[in-house]
């Protein structure tokens, strides 16, 4: 599987670059996203801007990612998605579930923005 990965202080970034997240590759990726997670990776991004197909395994790998970083972090996926993932979200409903907005910017400002919000909500407990 191939992806780079870009670690700054608040966030990672996972570009995935490869056109199909399959059964093939799906395993591999949510180890990796496990790895990222128990490492100490406080938010993740998911760029799948490079994607054009995604399978049921794939999406419960994104599902995974979703899970891990639901309490206490951020998972947003981000980047023009292709039509093809596109529909598989809103057919599969995920698009309700998941963060997804459609540049890799405007998921680090949201990024920063939940983090914020995090702050202020520790300073007020």
């Amino acid at each position: 599987m191939k992806y780079r990965i870009d670690k700054q202080d608040q966030y990672a970034v996972l570009s995935l670059d490869e056109e199909n997240l399959n059964s093939g590759i799906a395993p591999g990726f949510k180890s990796d996203l496990i790895f990222f997670n128990q490492e100490g990776v406080r938010n993740m991004i998911l760029d799948l801007t490079n994607v054009k197909f995604v399978d049921s395994s794939g999406l419960s790998a994104i599902l995974t990612g979703h899970r891990l970083w639901k309490d206490g972090g951020s998972f947003v996926i981000a980047g023009q998605l292709q039509p093809m993932v596109t529909k598989l979200m809103e057919i599969s409903r995920l698009d309700t579930i998941l963060t997804i907005v459609p540049s890799l910017s405007e998921a680090i400002d949201y990024i920063k923005m939940e983090e914020m919000e995090r702050e202020l909500q520790q300073e007020e407990e």
